[in-house]
């Protein structure tokens, strides 16, 4: 038969709560005292209120005291070690209600044991049935045991529940307090960010003031001035309209002995040059106007003739300072064109190393009207002019029908009809300029290069057309930061 011992014990292992550090001191009335009440219920203890130190003070206390300590602990690691015990404490009563299931089995098993003896001991005699009386006794002592580790176990499971209880209660207190932190917190920066902003306002609104002061003082002072001056126009009105009728004759008679002064210049220059003239070979004969053609022509039997001469063309400016080279103007005849207004022409004549120079009487002007007809095409989107093809890349053009030269604000078409010739937007290879050779309609004709190995000879139907297209051109040219001109032309 097995024997009970009533000595068997299992021991109870339970898990440590972890301790709260010692270092850390909290002001008395910053988290509430609690007590157990009836039915293990946790009550708050109501405060007292004592004449102690102000919260400022035991804040900047506290603070001085963490400030020296190694390992300082805040409030939120408080709350985080709150909830690390308030999961002990779970698992602790989680273990005691195992233990509560596993001494109800231990009294089923008990009692179903004693009544197998006592249904034995009615059938057991002699010593068979002392050893069963035995065991029957040593069943109820064990059950006895069992009794008092039942309670133990409930004192056990009530420590823990209250512990579990009162750890989360400061648990909750610690996060209402981290809460209440924050959102003091906030609201400083709030009310930090709010003076800053006040102090900003102040300052703006104190230089608009200064400003506007100012402003006011003087306005102030130049109506104070107004005011001095018309009274003592009051005062001397005869002698002040005197003075201003003066000053009008004055600028009168300046302004015609600057026109008779520009006229005198004129002449004196157009008498040096009729002078140079009289020794000079050749002579240049046409308008100094915008839209003719100059020829040169030999005004001396001694002159030699000009196919045999070498012929350069110059633009030189009003004052002289700047003599360009027109590139490909070589032929005894050139009509200007736009870039020439406002600068002289000269013409080098070479023959057997002897060199001729013939100038032009005076700067080149514009035609008259081309100023207004320029500006009503500028107007436009895109202007359109009927030309005739006379060249293509330096080769005569056998047909002369009749094609459109459309200059836009981006790009220059050429077409006829539907059918385009070229088209191309302005760029540094593209060159425009007034053609530089012989033939009778030289002043109406362009040289057009849209792009390198690609060039034409445009004859358009008046002199006023032709220069009116190069203007507009390189007006429009201009606005998309190209320069256009002719070969080796100086901008």
């Amino acid at each position: 038969m097995t024997r009970i011992s009533p000595e068997i014990e299992e021991p109870v292992e339970v898990e440590s709560v972890l301790a709260v550090s010692a270092d850390v001191s909290f002001a008395s009335h910053c988290f509430p005292k609690y007590k157990i009440g009836p039915d293990n219920q946790i009550l708050e203890i109501p405060t007292e209120d004592n004449k102690g130190p102000s919260l400022k003070e035991v804040v900047e206390r506290e603070t001085v005291q963490l400030s020296e300590q190694h390992k300082r602990l805040s409030v939120r690691d408080l709350a985080s070690k709150f909830d690390k015990n308030l999961a002990s404490a779970a698992k602790l009563a989680d273990e005691a209600k195992l233990r509560e299931v596993a001494s109800l089995e231990g009294h089923v098993l008990l009692k179903k044991l004693r009544d197998a003896l006592e249904a034995l001991r009615g059938r057991m005699a002699g010593r068979n049935k002392d050893d069963v009386e035995k065991a029957i006794s040593m069943v109820e002592a064990l059950a006895v045991k069992l009794t008092q580790k039942e309670g133990e176990l409930i004192q056990e499971k009530f420590e823990v529940k209250k512990l579990a209880n009162f750890l989360k209660q400061a648990s909750e207190d610690a996060k209402k307090l981290v809460n209440q932190e924050k959102s003091f917190a906030c609201a400083e920066i709030e009310s930090a960010r709010a003076v800053v902003q006040r102090f900003g306002e102040a300052l703006d609104e104190q230089e608009r003031s200064t400003e506007n002061s100012k402003t006011q003082e003087v306005e102030g002072l130049i109506e104070e001035v107004q005011e001095a001056r018309r009274i003592r126009l009051m005062h001397q009105p005869s002698k002040v309209m005197d003075m201003e009728h003066e000053l009008r004759a004055l600028r009168a008679l300046i302004r015609e002995k600057n026109i008779f002064s520009m006229k005198l210049q004129k002449e004196l220059a157009m008498t040096k040059r009729a002078e140079e003239k009289k020794y000079c070979l050749y002579v240049l004969e046409g308008s100094e106007t915008l839209g003719s053609c100059l020829r040169l022509k030999p005004c001396s039997n001694n002159a030699p003739e000009l196919s045999r001469c070498s012929i350069q063309w110059y633009r030189v400016t009003s004052d002289g300072d700047q003599r360009d080279i027109i590139s490909g103007a070589n032929k005894s005849m050139y009509a200007p064109e736009p870039l020439d207004v406002g600068h002289i022409l000269e013409a080098d004549v070479i023959s057997n190393g002897q060199k001729a120079t013939v100038t032009t009487d005076g700067p080149v002007d514009s035609a008259a009207g081309l100023g207004s007809h320029v500006e009503t095409l500028l107007r436009k989107s895109s202007s359109e002019f009927n030309v005739v093809i006379s060249q293509v890349n330096g080769q005569d053009h056998p047909s002369r029908s009749t094609h459109v030269f459309n200059v836009g604000k981006m790009r220059i078409k050429l077409c006829r009809g539907w059918i385009t010739k070229s088209r191309e937007n302005y760029s540094t290879s593209m060159q425009l300029c007034g053609i530089r050779g012989d033939g009778n309609a030289a002043a109406k004709s362009l040289f057009w290069q849209p792009r390198k190995g690609l060039s034409y000879v445009l004859t358009f139907e008046s002199e006023r057309e032709r220069n009116a297209a190069i203007i507009v051109a390189r007006k429009y040219a201009l606005d998309c930061n190209v320069k256009l001109a002719g070969p080796d032309d100086q901008i």
